[in-house]
């Protein structure tokens, strides 16, 4: 894609006769139609367009969800922007005027590339089928939804906000989206607020100059700056100070912030997820959340089903874990009696996935060898292994809230805006729960 009209066209031309199948496209937007239309596998644009430039189309692609090889063309002096436009997801680029042999090799490793990418898609897939994705396992339906919500994360550099009951797997989602995104060569920082004292969370997560404070004796560069260019995990974000909320919910406007006792300005390009094992309606209500930051951080909502809801994956993580305690002690164990699984199956796991891996590393240092059965898990687990109360559904409350918003939508004839003020919420959270819920636009 190019916007000389001449030019483009040679292009094109040129390009068709090594026998690939080209689209041309005058502007960013008609080429984004054409993208999703034909599902184009490699994109050349030049950097500098009419209405949007490279760079924004890049970042259109990467929210679209289908992002294709892109190579940059550019003059020599914004190479520079170029090498940025890399670094947010542009295959490679290009200087005019193209060497026609620097195209067609490039040309052919983006096409290598994106064939390679649609293997890993596929064998992804196949994984997801079989009950695992990345280090998560599970089949059921819960599951395979928190699946899907982490492939959408990983397109993105977005903010994501992930709640589930203590021992659900939060952090180990949050490294999953970063594995899986454009990051996963970059650092993942993880910090549990809960864990670091009120007076010491502002200089773990911007670091302090030295003689900021007493003990101060250098300077300390917090979690922003080491995850620099990839993603900070805050755990237990709602134990976080208010004063600290408001600093952070700063940084994520301008990204930019200053070292504790510093007093120059410090630019940084961190992916945030964000957790709680607390309601998030709670947390606000109660003012242990800000408002407007659960609402900079709630672009992506992945909501984690505690392991009563899951039971159908029990039999599965229990073997998994016993392969993982087999090669990490070195043992021979070949799985669980029926006995034991109906066992764990009907327990209700209070601890979640986090309780059901201690317990089956406890079970494993009783068991000798064989297979691990009712005998060898504790006592406390039998007694308690009765039919787990009936969990209360949200689906009916899901449902209704659906049939609200298009409702609402329906009767200001598809007006956003009207529609939010319809029903007393901002633009943004119709937004989200229009992604969450389905509903089409």
């Amino acid at each position: 894609m190019d916007d000389e009209e001449a030019e483009r066209e040679d292009l094109a031309r040129l390009v068709g006769q090594w026998g690939y199948e080209v689209e041309s496209a005058a502007t960013a937007e008609q080429a984004l139609k054409a993208i999703e239309e034909h599902h184009t596998a490699v994109v050349v644009t030049d950097l500098v367009l009419p209405e949007m430039d490279g760079l924004t189309l890049l970042k259109r692609l990467k929210e679209s969800g289908h992002m294709p090889m892109v190579l940059m063309v550019t003059g020599h002096g914004t190479v520079e922007t170029a090498v940025e436009a890399m670094r947010h997801g542009a295959f490679d680029y290009l200087l005019k005027p193209i060497d026609t042999l620097q195209l067609q090799v490039r040309l052919e490793k983006a096409i290598e590339q994106e064939s390679l990418s649609r293997e890993i898609t596929l064998l992804r897939n196949e994984l997801r089928q079989r009950g695992g994705f990345g280090p998560l396992m599970g089949q059921s339906r819960g599951i395979q939804e928190v699946y899907r919500w982490i492939e959408l994360a990983a397109t993105s550099n977005a903010a994501v906000f992930i709640y589930g009951e203590s021992g659900t797997g939060k952090e180990l989602v949050a490294r999953t989206v970063h594995d899986q995104s454009a990051r996963k060569n970059k650092p993942f920082v993880a910090i549990n607020c809960a864990a670091i004292p009120e007076t010491l969370i502002e200089s773990e997560l911007f670091g302090h100059e030295r003689g900021a404070f007493t003990g101060a004796t250098e300077r300390h560069l917090g979690c922003f700056e080491q995850a620099d260019l990839g993603t900070l995990f805050l755990d237990e974000i709602v134990e976080m100070n208010a004063p600290t909320q408001a600093k952070l919910l700063r940084v994520l406007q301008e990204s930019r912030f200053r070292r504790v006792g510093g007093k120059a300005e410090i630019g940084v390009d961190v992916r945030i997820i964000a957790a709680t094992n607390r309601a998030p309606a709670d947390a606000i209500a109660s003012g242990k959340l800000r408002e407007d930051l659960y609402y900079r951080l709630n672009v992506f909502e992945i909501s984690l089903p505690p392991l009563r809801d899951r039971a159908e994956d029990i039999p599965l993580l229990a073997r998994t874990f016993v392969d993982e305690f087999n090669r990490q002690d070195d043992r021979q164990v070949r799985g669980l009696t029926p006995e034991a699984e109906e066992c764990l199956v009907r327990y209700h796991w209070p601890g979640n996935v986090r309780e059901l891996r201690n317990i089956i590393q406890r079970a494993m240092v009783l068991t000798p060898g064989g297979l691990l059965g009712l005998e060898h898990l504790p006592p406390s687990l039998r007694r308690g292994a009765a039919p787990a109360p009936p969990a209360v559904t949200i689906a009916p409350i899901r449902e209704m809230e659906r049939a609200l918003i298009t409702r609402a939508l329906e009767e200001t004839n598809q007006d956003k805006r009207r529609a939010a003020a319809l029903l007393g919420i901002s633009v943004r959270t119709l937004y989200n729960k229009l992604a969450k819920y389905g509903v089409p636009p």
